[in-house]
């Protein structure tokens, strides 16, 4: 592979907005300088690439999404997603468990990285899922290979719902490893939802009261539950999607965080609110379900001071014609991967937090808080996965755009114009996304963990 030179660049990287360049030998950054480029590296590089002025960031890490491979691929795949993810920025990814076969078996991982390691061109993990009695193979996985082991803890898809309570502890205090839970409490859920069929009868539950049935109590209570086992065992928790207010008071004790303790947010989270429903419809439908401007203002700002650590996509796909049906009957799950990152940019553009502060929540942390080697920074030495990201005139997204299999973008349900746009993706060193075009010859790796250790 031959040396390159990205000049002329805005490089965001770990705080810092700089002009400057970077070369990339092979797979791997070789320098990183600021100002323009010297004459010497130039004559030295045999591909040379001038920004223009975009902004040159290190490869978004989503820790969430949903590839549907193996069992629902008719709505998405390890291949066609790891496309729509180069398309958006993505280098690196983390695939949920729910899949059928669910990925609770260490022979269901080892199927998913083979697959993987043929067909994706993003570099690949995939979570193994916890049940009520597969706690011995989560002990045998190895945390240098596996992101995480991911905890329906009070709502699931399937049969991954642990509800346990001796089994739970066992896990919080045993697992040596990351755990990632989706915290909703089902009890709730269930009556909320039985409140509903009551009032509607026959006739169809609107959407607007899919966060009333999926409320805020629901969230507080599953994440309350989960941060108590954390603090009381010492596990690394990891809480995914917190979509409301009132959780961001349990992530930390009188402004102090807990060294055990992180969280999630995504992208539909910090852009719609329930306000949304009425145009949006079953096109934002997602569990835990889009809450109130006032949650969302308070996770922005969370962002913005860094209560919340990561924010990640929850990319699943569904066919749109799947979507079809009301509150309860609708499938939930958004494919947003694609356009996250021009979204994140565009909140930045409004204030809502920094361009340094995306970069933070889309790499640097996902790399740091999962143990990530030689990811998610630009850093002499790391691998080169880098995007260059452009702030270009406004346009409108259309499903036409999508990459990803199932044919449709949420942001395309109504006339949203954005102003950035991901132009180029580079996935160890290869140009695997170049102005529209996939490179489908590109092969990522398997992301490589410092499992994470207790704090007891």
């Amino acid at each position: 592979m031959a040396r390159t030179l990205i000049h002329n660049a805005v490089v965001v990287n770990e705080g810092k907005k700089t002009k400057g360049y970077v070369v990339v030998d092979g797979d791997i950054i070789d320098r990183v300088g600021k100002g323009a480029a010297p004459a010497a590296v130039i004559a030295g590089c045999q591909t040379v690439i001038d920004a223009g002025g975009a902004y040159l960031m290190p490869g978004v890490i989503d820790d969430h999404v949903h590839f549907r491979d193996p069992g629902l691929t008719h709505k998405g795949d390890i291949a066609s997603e790891s496309a729509a993810a180069v398309a958006g920025g993505v280098t690196s990814y983390m695939d949920m468990p729910n899949t059928r076969p669910a990925t609770v078996s260490l022979d269901a991982w080892r199927d998913k990285m083979d697959r993987a390691a043929e067909v994706s061109i993003a570099n690949y993990s995939f979570y193994i899922g916890a049940t009520n009695d597969n706690l011995d193979t989560l002990l045998e996985a190895d945390y240098a290979s596996v992101p995480g082991v991911k905890l329906f803890l009070g709502s699931s898809t399937g049969n991954m719902l642990v509800d346990s309570e001796p089994m739970l502890r066992r896990m919080f205090s045993e697992l040596p490893a990351l755990i990632a839970v989706h915290a909703e409490d089902d009890a709730r859920i269930r009556s909320n939802m039985e409140t509903a069929r009551e009032i509607f009868g026959e006739e169809p539950v609107p959407m607007e009261l899919h966060p009333v049935i999926r409320d805020n109590v629901a969230c507080y209570n599953a994440t309350r539950r989960a941060i108590r086992l954390a603090r009381e065992t010492g596990a690394r928790l990891h809480v995914l999607h917190v979509s409301t207010a009132a959780e961001l008071g349990l992530l930390a004790d009188k402004g102090e965080r807990y060294p055990n303790i992180t969280s999630e947010t995504c992208i539909q989270y910090l852009w719609w609110s329930d306000a949304d429903y009425e145009t949006m419809g079953s096109r934002i439908k997602c569990n835990p379900a889009i809450k109130s401007d006032k949650d969302r203002r308070a996770l922005r700002r969370a962002v913005r001071d860094g209560l919340i650590d990561v924010i990640g996509s929850d990319h699943a796909p569904h066919l749109l014609s799947e979507k079809d049906g009301d509150a309860l009957t609708a499938p939930s799950g958004c494919p947003n991967m694609q356009f996250s990152l021009p979204m994140l940019m565009d909140l930045a553009s409004e204030k809502a937090f920094k361009v340094e502060t995306v970069a933070e929540k889309t790499s640097h942390a996902p790399a740091r808080l999962f143990g990530i080697e030689r990811r998610g920074f630009i850093r002499e030495g790391y691998f080169a996965d880098l995007v260059l990201v452009r702030a270009v005139d406004p346009y409108t997204v259309t499903d036409g755009m999508s990459v990803g299999k199932c044919g449709w973008i949420p942001i395309a349900g109504v006339n949203t114009q954005l102003h950035h746009r991901v132009e180029k993706t580079w996935v160890n060193g290869r140009l695997a996304y170049d102005e529209g075009i996939v490179n489908r010859e590109v092969r990522g790796r398997a992301l490589t963990f410092v499992p994470p250790g207790r704090d007891n």
